[in-house]
């Protein structure tokens, strides 16, 4: 049977724990129900419905939660990272056809300000008993009159964004059903259950935050536990106050961890998790055995992309076997290995990873072009390349985009080039990754200049537009930039040519 994120909040026990974080009285299911439903209504009200796109800039909390639940049930939920700069803001609004902004009251000055004509802003203001109404931010249209009804499954719970290396980002419709379908495989996976309690310390704007740590709990009658985010000081305080069964983060999160948990063994042991999952960048197997001997858990590396609403592929609970360097085998979830032609590769070949199951979207929005490429009779082309061991794991053996994975955050080169591309010095730019010991893969750039100017300039430039995740660590200023035979840029080697990697 589909669900849609509403129907997931029925399987708690009504007086249950759903939403519990610091400072916060908490929600039950069946308050949390309550509160989701009411802001749904409220949305209506203001003239948003089914179909309409509704941004989102907030950062994690229990706001964040009903907000977003609210709003994929009334409308299509657009969650963006609350760092943007105005510009990005505004690209998003304009490519997601935005009607409104939803923001916590008197912040985000610069989505506000990036503001299309039509949009207006909604606040979310709390309540002493745990729930949250809108306000106006501002003056808004007269509504329109809505249908009442709430999604379908069918229906688009929300639209993200996939950042591409040879065209803009393209839009990912996220249907109700797809959403459901990977929470179910996911609870499975680990056998989540209502006695589980998950620490959610990946951002809600993420695939992994909102599937793997939120709606994954929800779908088992779990308890969500949902601070403002990860802070690698904090942490040990909320397992002692919240006693986790497990947390999902990026290797980055795991590493910084690491660095604090000696003082902090007492704690560990006096609260110990069921397992500990790693997703959205390699995780390193050396940082695996330093988790595994330090919290005493498996740790289960997993593989997601926002196009299969987060989980593809993870190693499994005990007693089956984990292997390090692999992000395990597919739960719900059909994957291949396929060559350039579309043929299915036999085990131990190596080509491009192919997934297919009810947690697939059915293609980018107005995207014919890139549909033709990635949705290949049912499978979707991941654009990673790996192999299938003899035991069905995956590994991942390289990486087929281009795409720069910064602790987990896609970042589109293409991006940073249009960037720099705009300062009246630069001639020619070039953005690239270039490896690092614990974010995966860090952003460098290479430009050619018409006239001189400083690399902290340049930076500085890229600042003003760019979220500081996007901006470059390093600017290396060149006579020229490698090109291949056909004038294309080497952006895939040029980290090797610098001597920047091996």
């Amino acid at each position: 049977m589909q669900k849609t994120l509403l129907d997931l909040l029925q399987e708690g026990d009504a007086e249950a724990a759903a939403l519990v974080a610091p400072d916060y009285p908490g929600l039950n299911y069946e308050g949390l129900r309550t509160s989701v439903v009411a802001m749904a209504a409220q949305l209506q009200a203001f003239g948003l419905g089914r179909g309409d796109r509704v941004a989102i800039a907030m950062g994690n909390g229990p706001a964040m939660v009903v907000t977003f639940l609210a709003t994929a049930t009334a409308a299509t939920a657009a969650p963006l990272n609350p760092k943007y700069r105005q510009e990005e803001f505004a690209f998003y609004f304009e490519d997601t056809q935005a009607k409104a902004l939803v923001v916590l009251p008197e912040t985000q000055a610069e989505a506000r300000a990036a503001l299309l004509p039509g949009m207006f802003v909604l606040e979310v203001v709390a309540a002493a008993d745990g729930t949250f109404t809108l306000q106006p931010g501002g003056a808004t249209p007269a509504p329109h009159p809505r249908d009442a009804a709430f999604a379908t499954p069918d229906d688009v719970a929300m639209i993200l964004h996939t950042s591409g290396t040879t065209s803009r980002p393209k839009r990912v419709p996220i249907r109700h059903r797809n959403l459901a379908a990977s929470a179910a495989h996911i609870g499975a996976t680990y056998n989540l259950n209502g006695e589980d309690r998950a620490l959610c310390v990946m951002p809600l704007f993420h695939i992994h935050g909102i599937v793997a740590s939120l709606l994954s709990t929800l779908a088992t009658g779990g308890t969500v536990i949902c601070p403002a985010g990860f802070d690698g000081l904090k942490f040990w305080n909320w397992v002692e106050q919240f006693r986790p069964t497990w947390y999902s983060a990026v290797p980055t999160m795991h590493q910084l961890l690491l660095a604090r948990a000696e003082r902090n063994l007492d704690l560990i042991r006096a609260n110990p998790f069921r397992f500990i999952r790693s997703s959205s960048a390699p995780l390193p197997p050396v940082v695996m055995e330093r988790l595994e001997t330090v919290f005493g858990a498996p740790v289960l590396e997993s593989y997601g992309m926002t196009e299969a609403s987060h989980q593809m592929t993870s190693n499994p609970l005990p007693p089956a076997p984990r292997k390090a360097g692999s992000v395990g085998i597919g739960f719900g979830v059909e994957v291949g290995i396929m060559d350039e032609h579309g043929a299915l590769l036999p085990q131990g070949e190596r080509g491009e990873v192919v997934v297919r199951g009810r947690n697939v979207v059915d293609g980018y929005e107005n995207n014919p072009e890139a549909n033709a490429t990635a949705f290949v009779e049912g499978w979707f082309r991941t654009g990673d390349q790996g192999m299938l061991d003899a035991d069905g794991y995956l590994q991942l053996t390289g990486r087929l985009k281009e795409l720069i994975n910064r602790g987990g955050e896609k970042i589109s080169p293409l991006e940073i080039d249009d960037v720099l591309l705009r300062h009246p010095a630069v001639a020619e730019a070039l953005a690239f990754a270039v490896p690092h010991p614990t974010l995966g893969e860090e952003v460098h750039a290479a430009v050619v200049l018409k006239e001189e100017v400083s690399e902290q300039a340049l930076r500085d430039y890229c600042s003003a537009t760019l979220a500081d995740f996007k901006v470059p660590r390093r600017i290396h200023m060149l006579e020229s930039l490698p090109r291949g035979a056909t004038g294309k840029l080497q952006r895939i080697t040029m980290a090797k040519a610098l001597g920047l990697s091996q």
